[in-house]
């Protein structure tokens, strides 16, 4: 099989043109409606070179071009039998495999000692405040979107499959908030629980971890200092000279 695009706005555009034949306008404006774009990054000049990709990979196909009223012209795409067989392989793939992933909070977390113990707290409450107003938005949002119907999602122009007409927005198309809902909340409870510990357990130990940053710092601004006193006394020969009585 041809080497799969790491890309999972590739993966999205196969997954709707499996659904049904459409052209990149449609793609976007549906992944929008459905509120794909808060798991999956969507832009349309992305989208446009994935599309290209993929067709140039015999993933999907033109099936049609036309044009409506001054709109530009528009290209229907339909998935071809290596497109479906690369649309099943990748998501076996991705529910099956854990892959290691980098998040940045992640990084911030491996590199501590760079800041001190007590600035490192304040910084940590900052962001369970903004993790918990983030966790009552997706809350919020989970229960708008439950509530509605298919057709006041994606639009009454939009060709549903006839299994979801009529429906209210099922539980499968919530599934990635549904995660995200689960790894915020174990994000809060991690933070939260890290501040307890240092300010109330000492650890790291946070005396440790103040000394190594203070003597950091300290050798920092001394090399610091040095370097510009250097600067100073290239553009100052006088300095230079004065400095070695």
């Amino acid at each position: 099989m041809t080497a799969r695009i790491a890309n999972p706005l590739a993966l999205a555009a196969l997954a709707l043109v499996f659904e049904r034949p459409m052209h990149p306008y449609e793609m976007a404006a549906i992944l929008k409606q459905r509120h794909k774009h808060e798991s999956i990054k969507l832009r349309y000049g992305s989208l446009y070179a994935v599309i290209d990709l993929l067709t140039a990979r015999g993933l999907i196909e033109p099936v049609e071009t036309s044009r409506g009223g001054r709109r530009p012209e528009r290209t229907t795409y339909k998935l071809t039998s290596p497109g479906r067989e690369c649309l099943r392989e990748w998501m076996h793939d991705l529910l099956s495999k854990p892959a290691k992933e980098f998040p940045q909070f992640e990084a911030g977390l491996c590199l501590l000692p760079v800041l001190p113990p007590d600035e490192t707290v304040t910084l940590l409450r900052d962001r369970a405040i903004r993790l918990t107003e983030t966790i009552a938005q997706v809350k919020l949002q989970l229960a708008t979107i439950a509530g509605q119907k298919m057709p006041d999602m994606d639009g009454p122009e939009a060709q549903l499959p006839p299994p979801l007409l009529g429906r209210k927005f099922p539980a499968i198309f919530l599934v990635e908030s549904e995660y995200r809902l689960a790894l915020l909340s174990a994000e809060l409870d991690f933070v939260n629980d890290l501040v307890r510990r240092i300010t109330e357990e000492g650890w790291g130990p946070v005396e440790l971890w103040r000394d190594m940053q203070a003597k950091c710092e300290n050798d920092y601004r001394e090399r610091a200092g040095q370097a510009d006193h250097a600067v100073r006394a290239s553009e100052r020969p006088e300095l230079l000279g004065s400095s070695k009585q």
